[in-house]
């Protein structure tokens, strides 16, 4: 029930605390704006997020450090798996979180920058008069000069904003992933990430936690929301491979991940999106994605001005940083998800035992190491590229 006789003031508001409006408002806060970060959590880091695992260049882009507080299990790299067997490894360091503590450690930098953290609120709708918003919730009316909306993929308060935040909805990784004990299963120090029709359009996935803890996750895309038979074909084929007659599932997790929707409408007039609701996956991504935000919010509030004209200058900054990158992997997971296994394979083998540390710079000078490789090796896998032209 709304009780619509408190009124709070503010210069912004962030709703949801994603890892990327957690960002924004202490980004925002240490800029001198005031910042009320709604959630609707009756605490944050409870219940946690299922997303627990991973990789300091991802990390790396947020220029954060990683905090062993709230590391469960520290991984030297991984295996990239072809549907034949044949892998690629890559060594880089990554963590498995405990996502409580994890976001346990936020909320005491956010609060200590000075954002007004309030837990166990929903946010009900949002109302602009004039150059003023008025969000109701669960806690009273909220006025604001800026809305950040964080409140993750499929977002309400964007579509009761009338915002299109993505520009490929039709392509979220639906994901089921589960907690599971089994005795040892947690004590490798390689995350595995399996392609092909075990999981088609992404991955399914295991990642050690350290002892007989770990998860194993599936990610599909353009196979409906209910991904529930590939898990567990997923969990039969994982038990066989690693020899393991008895996992006990400890708790299942379903939902979305934008991973390869691809931001579009992200900013308005005193509206800004970010995080998965604006389809920025990955937590260190989806960081630095609110860390802009916050910025830009801020230097709004201080000049007074806060039109799209003048917040667009989020949406710029993050098309320098991250454009070339998010549609290099849009177009990467749409010819893998039109790809057969066979021709995964092939494209495998042109990495096999092959020493990748020559990648060096952007993702884009990346991707065009990666094809001056596989035509140098193997011009023919560059012919299942061909499979991104299939209409399907």
């Amino acid at each position: 029930m709304v009780t619509g006789d408190i009124l709070m003031n503010t210069d912004i508001i962030v709703i949801g605390a994603s890892p990327a409006g957690i960002m924004a408002a202490r980004n925002a806060s240490q800029k001198g704006a005031n910042v009320i970060l709604i959630d609707s959590k009756k605490e944050l880091g409870h219940p946690p997020h299922p997303a627990n695992t991973f990789f300091k260049g991802m990390f790396d882009k947020a220029g954060e450090k990683v905090d062993q507080k709230y590391v469960i299990h520290n991984l030297k790299g991984m295996h990239i798996v072809a549907p034949g067997g044949d892998e690629i490894v890559l060594e880089t360091p990554g963590y498995f979180l405990d996502r409580t503590k994890f976001d346990e450690h936020y909320a005491k930098k956010i609060k200590k920058a000075g954002v007004d953290i309030r837990t166990g609120v929903e946010s009900y709708n949002v109302l602009k008069t004039g150059d003023t918003f008025s969000v109701s919730t669960s806690d009273g009316m909220i006025r604001s000069k800026i809305v950040i909306v964080s409140d993750g993929i499929n977002s309400k308060t964007a579509g009761l904003l009338g915002l299109k935040t993505v520009r490929y909805p039709n392509d979220i990784a639906w994901a089921v992933e589960a907690e599971i004990e089994a005795d040892g299963v947690g004590n490798a120090d390689m995350f595995e990430y399996y392609l092909g029709s075990i999981a088609p359009g992404w991955k399914s996935t295991y990642s050690p936690g350290g002892g007989d803890y770990a998860t194993l996750g599936v990610y599909v895309r353009r196979n409906g929301t209910d991904v529930s038979s590939f898990f567990d074909n997923w969990l039969e084929k994982f038990k066989r491979m690693k020899g393991l007659d008895d996992i006990k599932i400890l708790k299942k997790h379903v939902g979305g991940d934008p991973i390869a929707t691809i931001p579009k409408q992200i900013v308005s007039d005193g509206i800004m999106v970010t995080g998965g609701a604006a389809g920025q996956s990955g937590i260190g991504y989806g960081m630095r994605a609110g860390q802009i935000c916050g910025d830009v919010a801020a230097d709004a509030i201080a000049k007074g001005d806060v039109s799209a004209k003048v917040l667009s200058q989020y949406k710029k900054q993050w098309n320098s940083e991250f454009r070339t990158e998010y549609y290099l992997g849009h177009i990467a997971l749409e010819t893998l998800r039109k790809m057969d296994d066979h021709e995964i394979d092939n494209i495998m083998k042109t990495f096999k035992d092959q020493d990748l540390s020559f990648l060096h710079g952007s993702s884009f000078n990346q991707a065009i190491q990666v094809g001056l490789f596989m035509l140098k090796k193997n011009p023919a896998s560059l012919l299942s590229y061909r499979a991104l032209l299939r209409n399907r």
